[in-house]
């Protein structure tokens, strides 16, 4: 069995359109400074993007996410009683907002805003 590392590392090489453009916005402490993590395991769950220090989750979900509700519900669960925010985002929602883009980026790559 592949160790957590491993497999977040996977899941980094293989992200999805919307993950890749949500990512450029918030690397590098783009957004108030605050560093965010992607494909990172918390617990026993890989989640997209964190923010540690305000226990913030961020979730791209595809289409997929609608035959596991029951699954994303309990990892959500898990994850809030372990005092973590967790904020989800279809992927098409994802691709179709505009999030500015930070110096030196193409203007135009797009993200999500809170739902």
């Amino acid at each position: 069995m592949k160790s957590m590392k491993s497999l977040a590392r996977q899941l980094r090489h293989r992200s999805t359109k919307a993950e890749q453009q949500l990512w450029r916005a918030l690397r590098n402490r783009q957004i108030t400074g605050a560093k965010f993590r992607r494909q990172h395991a918390v617990g026993a769950y890989i989640v997209d993007f964190v923010y540690l220090e305000r226990k913030l989750v961020i979730e791209v979900d595809g289409g997929q996410h609608l035959q596991q509700v029951e699954h994303d519900e309990k990892r959500t669960a898990f994850l809030e009683s372990k005092g973590f925010r967790v904020l989800r985002f279809w992927n098409h929602d994802v691709l179709q907002q505009t999030i500015p883009s930070p110096p030196g980026e193409r203007a135009g790559v797009r993200g999500n805003h809170a739902q």
